[in-house]
């Protein structure tokens, strides 16, 4: 029999071992463990309460809800979508296949966009992050294929078997259209050659890592200089109704090299491009087979068998454009005022920890300090869910006439047309990013809010017959973990009001420069089963857990009863995951958050605390010298 893993040497397989040895993935999911079996309890009440509604034995409880479930209703009738067909998707292309060149194009590039087509570029309306009170229209390059531009590096194995995999699934989608079969060849040839193309001349993820680095304002004089042939001129004057000032380019290489990628000569290449990316996304509004044949390429990156069942996938279908009223719903329903009003007194007690802490840090001058506390003062606190739903939702129509494509296209186009009109409108600061019902929580630095959505707020997270110590090594991590991301690599660039300003002292700022990179070493070139972890594209997530560990353990240590093994336990505990290896290589290679046991395991190691809790000693594991340890907040 073997021996049972010590706290002393790995404090994640101590806490989740036995439970990792038994624990079942579902065939239809990427992984199990501490937030998906939450997920998983939150999607089940939903989905109880969305057949309730959908067979008369409950009302819904506002105009919001009954959509979604007539959204629902038609999603899960696949006896209309299968007698459909592929039909839907190849009437909406209609436009497409209608531009015949470049000249055409430039005349219809913008109901092209309105209507959701792919374009050679994306546009989106964004706070100005210099001046979060104004939005400006940001401007950046399309997605690739393949997670990553760096699965594009040559030899990459994994990368030629997951474009077989693309390529197969596109091809047996292609024979189900109207094309003749060398036109079939034709387009997923060209939809290949755009794509390795235009992975030439976009970000990577760790590139993208960087946020402020984003911000390049460009007039728009210089912005449609660098388009060549089409005219972005005349298509940012109908599209938006008027040329502004100034363009944000979050990728200005892009912009500057964009007439590699697409010009009068290329133009078919990018046409069959945008063909084959508009079919394959809305596989999953057709038939039940189309469905399946439409998510073989995303169950390959994620190692899933299966897709979701057809009830599951019609829920998520509505959930994924009515999630905030179905959020709105979660919270009033399962968490409640009281509740909310709770977690909101333990975000403020976190709050004054995290004060505490910046005035006694030893390297942060007085007047660094003062703007920090300023900035937390400041930051604001948006908790279980909102008050009420944005009203891009009253745009929202399900028409039970209309087939589930048309509708849904209907939905996705007004909500495009709501953003694009926000360019002429001040910031909305009340806005959610997260609904009520999503397991997560959230810093937005252009806002220097955080988001606390209801569901989180459950064990091993957070539960009433749970210790304190317990809890706080739970939710009182993750609340402090946000509340740090005020202060992370990214959110450090940002001023109370969410504008990106230097308000550090010059000194200050090189020494947190230096121990964000000794936050880089640490994690850096760590050997996984999934591979070697970025510590630079994981470096900000990392300084936000241990942020919150350090702080949640004072406020934990200021409790009468505190119990420093049952708070390193539940730390771990919130982290238990199983997940496949397909999915595990995946979020190596996108993911901004270390895997799941290295948030467990490294930086409780930086804490003096730990080491006394489990009497951890020079040649144990979860070993490191006290001047390796990286104190950050």
């Amino acid at each position: 029999m073997m021996a049972e893993t010590r706290y002393q040497d790995d404090l994640y397989d101590a806490v989740n071992g036995e439970w990792e040895k038994t624990a079942v993935i579902d065939p239809d999911k990427t992984s199990t463990g501490g937030f998906n079996d939450l997920a998983d309890g939150v999607e089940a009440h939903l989905m109880a309460d969305f057949a309730a509604v959908s067979a008369g034995e409950k009302t819904a409880p506002d105009q919001y809800f009954a959509a979604a479930v007539k959204l629902y209703d038609q999603a899960k009738d696949f006896k209309a979508r299968d007698a459909a067909g592929i039909q839907p998707a190849l009437d909406r292309l209609a436009p497409l296949n209608a531009t015949s060149d470049l000249a055409a194009f430039n005349a219809k590039a913008a109901d092209l966009e309105a209507s959701l087509f792919p374009m050679p570029f994306d546009l989106g309306v964004e706070p100005d992050m210099k001046d979060t009170s104004v939005n400006k229209i940001m401007l950046t390059g399309p997605s690739t294929i393949l997670p990553d531009t760096t699965y594009y590096t040559p030899g990459n194995e994994q990368a030629a078997q997951l474009l077989k995999v693309w390529s197969d699934m596109v091809s047996k989608l292609l024979a189900q259209t109207d094309l003749s079969a060398p036109d079939q060849k034709s387009y997923l040839a060209d939809a290949l050659a755009f794509d390795a193309e235009l992975a030439k001349h976009v970000k990577s993820r760790e590139e993208w890592a960087d946020y402020p680095k984003m911000y390049n304002p460009q007039s728009f004089a210089e912005v449609a200089a660098q388009f060549g042939d089409f005219d972005f001129s005349a298509f940012a004057e109908e599209a938006y109704g008027e040329k502004p000032e100034t363009i944000i380019v979050g990728d200005p290489r892009f912009l500057k090299e964009f007439t590699q990628l697409f010009g009068a000569a290329t133009f078919d290449r990018y046409k069959h491009w945008a063909y084959v990316n508009d079919l394959l996304s809305n596989t999953g509004y057709l038939s039940e087979d189309l469905r399946q044949l439409g998510g073989t390429f995303g169950r390959a990156l994620s190692g899933n068998p299966e897709a979701p069942k057809q009830i599951k996938h019609a829920y998520r279908l509505a959930n994924s454009f009515f999630s905030e009223p179905i959020g709105l719903y979660y919270g009033r329903t399962y968490f409640g005022e009281a509740a909310k009003a709770d977690v909101t007194k333990l975000v403020e007690n976190m709050i004054e920890t995290y004060k505490s802490r910046l005035r006694d840090s030893s390297w942060l001058s007085e007047e660094t300090k003062t703007k920090a506390i300023v900035k937390l003062d400041k930051m604001v606190l948006k908790m279980g869910y909102p008050d009420k739903v944005n009203e891009v939702y009253d745009r929202f129509n399900v028409d039970e006439k209309a087939d589930l494509l048309t509708n849904v296209t209907g939905i996705a186009e007004a909500r495009h047309a709501y953003n694009v009109e926000q360019l002429q409108k001040p910031v909305d600061r009340t806005t959610w990013v997260m609904p009520g019902h999503l397991v997560n929580a959230c810093y937005d630095p252009s806002r220097n809010d955080i988001t606390f959505p209801a569901a989180i707020l459950q064990a091993p997270f957070y539960a009433l017959d749970q210790s304190a110590s317990e809890n706080y090594g739970g939710i009182g991590a993750v609340i402090a973990h946000e509340i740090s991301h005020g202060f992370d690599n990214n959110g450090a660039q940002f001023d109370e009001f969410g504008n990106m300003v230097n308000w550090w002292q010059e000194a200050d700022y090189a020494h947190f420069k230096t121990l964000t990179q000794q936050m880089i070493d640490e994690f850096d070139g760590i050997e996984t089963s999934a591979g070697k972890v970025n510590g630079k594209l994981i470096v900000s997530e990392n300084i936000a857990d241990a942020g919150g560990l350090a702080a949640a353990l004072q406020t934990a240590k200021a409790q009468p009863d505190v119990d420093l093994k049952a708070f390193f336990t539940n730390w771990a505990r919130i982290w238990r995951q199983k997940a496949r290896p397909e999915y595990m290589k995946f979020l190596l290679s996108i993911d901004v958050h270390a895997p799941a046991k290295l948030r467990a395991n490294i930086q409780p190691r930086n804490l003096d605390d730990w080491y006394t809790a489990f009497d951890v000693q020079p040649g144990d594991g979860m070993y490191i010298a006290p001047e390796k340890r990286v104190h950050i907040w």
